[in-house]
């Protein structure tokens, strides 16, 4: 009898050809995938972070070396009054717009369902209709009875944030939405007002709760866009942070680009202070209802 190979043992170069035709070794796709993906995202960072850098050592050139960041923050009283005027007024912002959307969105989701495309809708309406002709209505709704507004400051001051609340609302709205979607809203009522608790107390203690991260991020967005907003502010002649921006263009050369810089570097403190506040999101109201 010949010797022959043991019952369950391969030929050589058998493991070489399992599973690949001709014996030749599988593509690594993983891996052509994974370089694919790192250089989308080298060329994605270039992208953002390349014009800041060009900025920032722009910036510098006046001498001596970091003299326009001190003229802008330490000699310039418009900065810090322009920047805290904007960001009350976003704070002030973000307070209406919870106040009129949490509520909206709620009920909505609750109750009406088939209202909701119409709600969306309505709040997408700031994308359509632009600033300028929003800030003309209300300047020529309040400038005579029965609400002359534009005469005084407090009234400019009132137009100002009910324009930005109008601006505020495809963000502040799909942010509340989504995060409602997330959450069993309805077996949460259900289970509050088993307990005897009322509309508001549902949503003070039950809701808000679990949108504390959505509420942030709308926020942000809001925030954002009343900080950063040219158009409303400069018609109605408000002290904020945009208008104050232009005319610092027309004036110097190197503190424009100091101030965009530290506009860059509040914003993404602002992030960072939103991803801390919203870490503890996992410990927020959950009720499970019976399937």
């Amino acid at each position: 009898m010949s010797d022959g190979p043991a019952f369950g043992t391969r030929a050589p170069g058998a493991l070489q050809s399992i599973g690949t035709p001709g014996g030749r070794s599988r593509p690594s796709r993983f891996n052509r995938g994974k370089l694919a993906a790192w250089i989308i995202f080298i060329l994605g960072m270039l992208y953002f972070f390349l014009p800041l850098v060009v900025t920032f050592f722009f910036s510098l050139r006046l001498q001596p070396t970091g003299r326009a960041y001190t003229n802008v923050l330490f000699k310039d009283p418009r900065f810090a009054s322009s920047l805290i005027y904007s960001f009350t007024i976003g704070l002030i912002t973000i307070a209406i717009s919870i106040l009129l959307l949490v509520p909206t969105a709620y009920w909505v989701r609750l109750r009406v369902p088939r209202l909701r495309p119409y709600v969306e809708f309505i709040t997408l309406l700031p994308f359509v209709i632009p600033p300028v002709i929003l800030v003309f209505a209300l300047l020529r709704a309040f400038a005579g009875p029965p609400l002359p507004l534009t005469g005084t400051h407090d009234g400019l001051n009132v137009l100002v944030i009910a324009a930005y609340v109008v601006l505020s609302f495809p963000y502040m709205y799909r942010a509340v939405d989504s995060g409602l979607q997330a959450i069993d809203i309805r077996a949460l009522t259900e289970a509050a007002q088993s307990m005897g608790a009322g509309w508001g107390r549902i949503l003070w203690s039950v809701i808000l709760p679990n949108l504390r991260v959505a509420l942030l991020s709308g926020a942000f967005l809001t925030l954002a866009i009343v900080i950063g907003e040219y158009t409303i502010a400069s018609f109605l002649v408000r002290p904020a942070f945009g208008p104050y921006l232009s005319l610092l263009g027309r004036d110097k050369a190197f503190e424009p680009a100091a101030v965009s810089i530290i506009s860059f570097g509040l914003t993404w403190a602002a992030m960072g202070v939103i991803a801390f506040l919203g870490r503890g999101s996992k410990n927020s109201v959950q009720v499970a209802g019976a399937r």
